[in-house]
């Protein structure tokens, strides 16, 4: 007998391979049998009209706080996902000396938006080494697997103390030692190594992350470990990545292209569309793939909707927040708050106002979109604030203030600030079909106060395979190949992503004509109370994690099967 059998669904595999009915038996927290099973299940689950794929694998992720928190992994557990790497773009909390613990949480909190409060309330800094802060999360249970890597932020303050953190130029005798660190935590289980290069990416004081400005010298003798060891993946957040610098990006894969063809390793890099140079991605999709075909292995790591903002009166933006009068109300409790700004006086006042200085979010109202229920990631500008104001012969501004302050003040809006140069998104499209492109970028677990875009595998599955109307859509098995056998063979994790026998029993079964996004909302769920951008969706059926589900009809068993994943696997 079966432990698990999921009987009659139609059967994505994560191969690429057209769909197929088939039932899949789990024994041992690994697949038994895919096809037609014949002996029966301890637990069966009944799939007929329901879609079948493995469990999606998030390859980018900033859980590296929260994991020692929060068992569920919210919100991703809500979108299927079964594993998740963390430990992206250079930030993390190891290693760490004792006393360096708040600098660390001021980098996380200023270059991923999680509450500095909830950070330290939450995190018990049972650590020091890498590989310590490996032991703690193995302790733990979870209702996924997680992975990590070694960030370049804490691993430069850890060596070079203030000289890290300040960017000062490494010494020899810093990179050997930093090298040592990172062989360390690879030899102890990493997936991998990250740094960020990009000035968009800041402590909470103002200060770029250590590691921005790192040298060739300091990012080789580091990748090297990596080629040593053979094993992991160099996550790069590059120079440009956030459109700050346009010349940078091509700088920025030279010296990936050398490192990777020099220690056979992947080197994993954000690739965006920016308003400032809105065509240089297809140009650096076709350098990476130029790279790959000399012997180099770059992944450039896409992200699969509009990289945007959610703005309201919960969030940590506000349009309106530089004038005067609103700026005083914000110190107020929310109902109250709101209260007051439906007062036609106040409206009044604050739209009588004039900033300082322009403010750049008001200067983009044709960018400015109310989300509609099911969100619209798509939209086109006669949605805007700005098309709609024109329509009805109104202010703009006059509008935007009255539409935030629907749904009882919590209604949210979106602004794409990256990937919707054209206000549409067919580049999202050219980039998930790059032949080495990696889908990520969800950042789930950060960007608390303002984006929600760890639901990304739910958007791949309604908006690219079953719903778009302003383009292409997406066969199903390439979207669901893209969200686990492609993400998790870059890491190593080749004993999942794919349905057959002998594979990890990672599954989901979905209602994938009822599956939808629910609308994005504000929690304040976080430890010291610290809010969060909370997004679910509605389909999912069951998410199993080693043959033991761990969600059903989308809510939570209280399972937890899932466990820390040390190093590749075949």
């Amino acid at each position: 007998m079966h432990d698990l059998v999921v009987r009659g669904g139609m059967l994505v595999d994560g191969t690429g391979s057209p769909p197929r009915q088939a039932d899949v038996a789990i024994q041992d927290g690994r697949i038994a049998e895919v096809g037609e099973v014949t002996g029966s299940g301890r637990d069966e689950i009944a799939a007929k009209g329901m879609l079948v794929t493995p469990g999606f694998v998030d390859i980018h992720t900033h859980y590296d706080g929260q994991a020692t928190w929060d068992s569920l992994l919210a919100p991703s557990c809500y979108h299927g996902v079964t594993t998740v790497v963390m430990g992206n773009c250079g930030v993390g909390f190891a290693p760490v000396h004792p006393g360096q613990e708040d600098f660390l949480i001021q980098l996380m909190e200023g270059v991923e938006d999680i509450p500095g409060a909830a950070l330290h309330e939450g995190i018990a800094w049972n650590w020091e080494t890498f590989p310590e802060y490996l032991d703690c999360l193995d302790g733990l249970r979870f209702s996924m697997d997680l992975g990590t890597q070694v960030p370049h932020g804490s691993v430069r303050t850890y060596v070079m103390g203030e000289r890290g953190a300040n960017n000062e130029p490494a010494t020899a005798e810093d990179i050997a030692a930093m090298a040592a660190i990172v062989k360390e935590g690879i030899a102890a289980g990493a997936l991998g190594f990250s740094t960020s290069r990009t000035i968009a990416h800041r402590a909470i004081t103002g200060e770029p992350v250590p590691g921005t400005f790192a040298a060739e010298d300091e990012l080789f003798g580091i990748g090297r470990m990596l080629g040593e060891l053979g094993t992991g993946v160099f996550e790069v957040a590059g120079a440009g990545a956030a459109g700050e610098d346009v010349a940078a990006p091509k700088a920025e894969l030279d010296w990936m292209r050398r490192l990777s063809a020099e220690i056979q390793r992947p080197v994993s890099f954000a690739m965006l569309q920016v308003d400032t140079a809105p065509r240089l991605w297809r140009e650096l999709l076709d350098l990476s793939a130029q790279a790959t075909a000399e012997g180099a292995q770059l992944f450039p790591q896409v992200a699969g909707r509009p990289f945007g903002m959610l703005v309201g009166h919960q969030t940590d933006i506000h349009p309106f927040s530089d004038r005067p009068t609103f700026a005083k109300l914000r110190e107020l409790p929310f109902e109250e708050r709101i209260a007051q700004l439906r007062d036609p006086a106040v409206k009044r006042q604050i739209l009588s106002e004039t900033p300082d200085e322009p403010s750049l979010l008001l200067s983009r109202l044709g960018k400015w979109f109310p989300m509609g229920d099911p969100p619209n990631y798509e939209p086109c500008y006669e949605d805007s604030i700005e098309a709609l104001a024109t329509r009805a012969g109104r202010d703009p501004v006059e509008l935007l203030y009255d539409k935030l302050l629907e749904k009882d003040g919590k209604e949210l809006l979106l602004l794409p600030v990256l990937n919707y140069s054209d206000l549409i998104a067919d580049p999202i499209r050219e980039m998930i079909y790059h032949p080495n492109a990696a889908l990520g970028l969800g950042d789930g677990g950060a960007h608390c106060g303002i984006i929600c875009d760890a639901s990304i595998q739910t958007f791949m599955l309604t908006h690219w395979v079953r719903d778009r109307t302003r383009g292409e859509r997406v066969p199903i098995e390439f979207a669901v190949k893209r969200m686990t056998m492609d993400t998790a063979s870059l890491y190593g994790l080749g004993d999942r992503g794919v349905v057959a026998p002998g594979m990890k029993g990672d599954l989901n079964v979905i209602d994938h004509d009822a599956l939808r996004l629910e609308l994005p909302e504000m929690i304040f769920d976080l430890p010291a109370g610290g809010k969060r951008l909370m997004q679910r969706a509605r389909g999912y059926q069951a998410t199993i994690v080693s043959g033991t589900v761990t969600m059903r009809e989308d809510e939570p068993t209280g399972e937890l099967p899932g466990r820390l994943i040390r190093g590749a696997r075949a």
